[in-house]
């Protein structure tokens, strides 16, 4: 991912936050066959390994897990993210040379990836990834609330994914490169937009203190 000084984060809390505030990542893999991606929720355990490790699964049917990988896999996790107006810029009543862009966040988590069928590693991975996402819910489901036969056929459909993290890119792009008039106007905007990505990112952009 190219990230120019301004916009680099190497701050693994944030990275590891935006990395469990993202619901839906894409997984890629190359392949002698060309690159495969597929969107996957995955579970980041901070703990395991050195940089932490990623755990999800993917359909039987999908192909990517039965092409061997060359060189390590990548998961994609996008935040907030915010097209950017010129005519939010102070600068552009001053002299009109500005531009559109995108503000966003975003983590390339690297490593290599395994692909596994065993049922009670399945069993587990499965089970940690719908705890997360039904931690928030006023009745939580659980996986044993199901048949243990009918989870079992469920778990022949699918196939785990572990990702080791070797290495972590973080990038927010946040007007960070721009005078604080610009941002302050950025911000502005931003914050009165419908769109909650919008007001995300409004919340997002740093601010000279009053």
């Amino acid at each position: 991912m190219y990230i120019p000084p301004a916009f680099r984060e190497d701050d693994q809390a944030i990275l590891h936050r935006l990395m469990r505030d993202t619901r839906l990542c894409t997984l890629v893999t190359a392949t002698a066959a060309g690159p495969i991606g597929t969107p996957l929720p995955l579970f980041f355990d901070p703990d395991e390994g050195e940089h932490g490790t990623l755990y999800g699964h993917l359909a039987r049917a999908n192909p990517q897990w039965r092409a061997e990988p060359i060189g390590d896999a990548m998961a994609i996790f996008m935040g907030a993210d915010a097209y950017v107006s010129p005519s939010w810029y102070a600068a552009k009543q001053e002299h009109h040379k500005v531009v559109p862009t995108w503000n966003y966040e975003a983590v390339h988590a690297y490593g290599p990836v395994e692909f596994f069928e065993d049922s009670q590693r399945l069993l587990e991975a499965v089970t940690r990834i719908t705890e997360l996402h039904e931690g928030t819910m006023t009745t939580p489901w659980q996986v044993g609330d199901a048949p243990p036969a009918f989870i079992q056929a469920q778990l022949r459909g699918i196939v785990g994914v572990r990702l080791s993290v070797s290495r972590l890119e973080g990038k927010r792009k946040l007007s960070q490169n721009r005078p604080a008039a610009d941002r302050a106007g950025v911000a502005r905007a931003l914050a009165e937009s419908p769109d909650p990505g919008d007001r995300r990112i409004a919340a997002l952009i740093p601010l000279d203190p009053a």
